[in-house]
């Protein structure tokens, strides 16, 4: 990054902490990049004269007289088509000795759209997942997260999301990834030869968590260049989000700022909206769409992370492992997506929203069935047929490792309630039977 001349320089620390540094400075701007000894800093608190630094590599080994030099910029990525089929770090750097990209300047973390310029969202994005893709369709500019516990496999469907997902550009931020991870994620865009529309932003376990604080604003940055440059569906996917609040925690208890619920932050609701609140449906056809992993501490939604998140967000799609067929499933009563109806049996087949919920209704009649069974209640054959037909959906539909066309996923439907039930049970208007019900083979 380029200095300029006559910046100010300081040498008198009054106080640092594990993750910030505190000085007295004048002329300073919030959110300002700054060189502490050597390492990348921003401003993050001004009081008075009193500027607080959170600095990105931790503070270890900074001494008090350290050097301090402003830049009087905040932190920006160079922008350009050639951003495409590239990996970066949490500045914007290209990892694996590749070139700089050259491009226009662009100053991350800016304001969200105006509710002026945004259009009343109506694509659908096809995923591949029948989880996602029947029972919680996506849509262009939606935000939405995977709520999973940190022992399910939301790495690899975010890697299949981005490798399906109908979309013109794909950019993956990843925050506190391991190494297999990561080398994951390389590895299955390569083979796959999708690089050429996947762009990512990669913090690692091993690298400071502080940096975990750029990845989103990096990868929202370059998401609003080819959404409004040129036009295109932009899909974000941000894993962790969990790992994010982390290290929005440890800046905030550094600052002695009082913690609120789950020691988060009391900032931890517009720390989150900022970024989620970046999804957006403009008019000319660009559009960004937000898909973020929350992981669960043991399985708790009521934490201040996944609670937070759920006000903002329009849904959440819940991965559990089903425990009748040993399959990670989009679980059908916990997911949700609030946009699915604005595209539902409009941009997919008629009979989709029938399907949809003829198939949720007959899969509760299951677990019904399931509770009757565990307290030693007989099964009539209607729970029986439920059982089976439960066991069946479960590994043809709702299991994350299942790829197909919509279109395919309500045949499938079709084809499982016929070989179970009869046209009154599954209660789906006659009109559609008539025109969707299998012959008999």
């Amino acid at each position: 990054m380029e200095t300029k001349a006559f910046q100010k320089i300081y040498t008198q620390l009054v106080g640092i902490t594990k993750a910030t540094c505190t000085l007295k400075a004048q002329g300073v701007s919030n959110e300002e990049l700054a060189m502490v000894h050597g390492r990348l800093a921003q401003v993050v608190k001004i009081y008075g004269d009193m500027i607080t630094l959170q600095v990105f590599g931790g503070t270890e080994g900074i001494p008090t007289n350290a050097e301090v030099i402003f830049y009087g910029e905040p932190p920006k990525l160079k922008v350009g088509d050639d951003l495409a089929g590239r990996f970066f770090n949490a500045y914007g750097h290209p990892l694996f000795g590749g070139t700089e990209i050259e491009g226009i300047d662009r100053e991350i973390g800016g304001p969200s759209v105006n509710p002026l310029r945004r259009k009343q969202p109506s694509e659908l994005i096809a995923t591949g997942i029948a989880g996602i893709d029947l029972n919680n369709t996506l849509v262009t500019g939606q935000k939405i997260p995977f709520f999973a516990d940190p022992d399910q496999p939301y790495n690899q469907v975010m890697a299949n999301v981005a490798l399906r997902a109908q979309a013109d550009k794909i950019i993956l931020g990843g925050m506190g990834l391991t190494n297999d991870d990561f080398l994951y994620f390389k590895n299955i865009f390569e083979n796959a030869g999708a690089l050429d529309r996947i762009i990512c932003f990669v913090n690692t376990t091993e690298q400071p968590p502080v940096e975990r604080l750029l990845v989103p604003d990096m990868a929202l940055t370059a998401a609003e260049y080819f959404a409004t440059e040129k036009n295109q569906k932009v899909l974000v996917l941000l894993t962790d989000m969990t790992l994010y609040a982390d290290a929005l925690s440890i800046v905030s208890n550094r600052m002695d700022q009082i913690p609120s619920k789950d020691s988060m932050p009391g900032s931890l609701y517009s720390d989150l909206a900022k970024i989620y609140e970046k999804a957006v449906q403009f008019p000319d056809g660009g559009s960004i769409t937000i898909v973020a992993v929350t992981t669960l501490s043991g399985g708790d939604i009521t934490h201040a992370i996944p609670d937070n998140t759920g006000y903002i967000t329009e849904g959440q799609l819940f991965l559990r492992t089903d425990s009748d067929t040993n399959k990670v499933i989009v679980d059908p009563f916990r997911s949700l997506s609030r946009l699915k109806q604005l595209v539902i049996g409009k941009k997919t087949r008629e009979d989709h929203p029938q399907v949809m919920n003829a198939a949720v209704r007959l899969y509760a009649d299951a677990a019904n069935a399931k509770t009757k069974l565990e307290n030693g209640f007989d099964l009539s054959d209607y729970d029986e047929r439920c059982l089976k037909f439960a066991h069946d959906y479960s590994i043809k539909l709702l299991a994350i490792d299942v790829n197909m066309e919509i279109e395919s996923m309500l045949n499938l439907g079709w084809e499982l309630f016929a070989k179970y039930f009869t046209k009154a049970e599954v209660a789906i208007r006659q009109e559609l039977v008539d025109k969707y019900w299998p012959a008999k083979q």
